[in-house]
């Protein structure tokens, strides 16, 4: 296995920035960009970081070919919790990503499975070279709930408890979030070249312990992180006290 990178900083303004630095490092690598894009409170302000750069660095996205990591099952295609149009509201919307270049899983779609088939083929086709992902408290990755195997495809999930109560902030209560979703597979995910993780605040800690500390377990998803060859993880303080890094 080799070393997770483990990056702590000290406010989500620093975090954000470190994290912009490996995007912005790996769309300047390379004339094919391909991007994995996560959503979630942990991702917005390195999206944000990122817009500032568009608009006053001159950082372009024009040649980003995108993909989301998952979505909900059942939202009608203008729901704004929709993750396509989630994204476009966040971050896409304002930066110069061609719209015929974002993909991402159809949540109207009529036979889901087959949907997820056929993204599952679109992304491993692609070759994602950097995947943005953020930590659920249950130690998820894009919806990859405890127990999902390492070997796992794209599929029809069913969301547990936890991660519904965590999103009922964005619906008018928790009976209104989707019971399931459609998720890149933990194998999926495994196939981009490089992971930027990132996780803050106090109610991230014992999952980032649990998965750069405790046993590689499918109880843990976000433990297959210490499976790949290139992972960088960023950190506030705060998502790092129970692992006893950054001081």
């Amino acid at each position: 296995m080799n070393p997770v990178e483990v990056i702590v900083e000290g406010d989500a303004h620093t975090l954000a920035r470190r994290a912009a630095d490996v995007v912005q490092e790996y769309l300047g690598s390379t004339q094919d960009p391909v991007l994995g894009l996560a959503t979630g409170a942990s991702v917005l302000p390195l999206y944000g970081e990122l817009i500032r750069r568009h608009h006053r660095e001159g950082l372009s996205f024009r040649r980003v070919r995108s993909f989301l990591l998952d979505d909900y099952i059942g939202l009608g295609p203008e729901h704004p919790q929709c993750y396509g149009n989630l994204i476009e509201a966040e971050f896409v919307g304002h930066v110069d990503i061609d719209p015929e270049n974002l993909y991402a899983p159809d949540c109207g779609a009529t036979d889901p499975d087959l949907e997820c088939d056929r993204y599952d083929r679109l992304v491993t086709r692609a070759g994602v070279g950097l995947q943005i992902l953020g930590v659920g408290r249950n130690g998820h990755l894009a919806f990859n709930e405890p127990g999902s195997s390492f070997e796992s495809r794209t599929r029809v999930v069913q969301l547990a408890a936890a991660t519904r109560a965590d999103n009922a902030r964005y619906f008018d209560g928790p009976d209104q979030v989707p019971a399931l979703a459609m998720t890149q597979g933990m194998a999926t995910i495994r196939q981009a070249a490089h992971l930027l993780v990132l996780a803050a605040g106090p109610s991230k800690a014992e999952a980032v312990r649990a998965a750069l500390q405790g046993p590689i377990t499918s109880a843990v998803p976000a433990s297959a992180l210490r499976l790949h060859s290139r992972v960088t993880v960023l950190l506030d303080p705060s998502a790092a006290r129970l692992a006893g890094l950054g001081g």
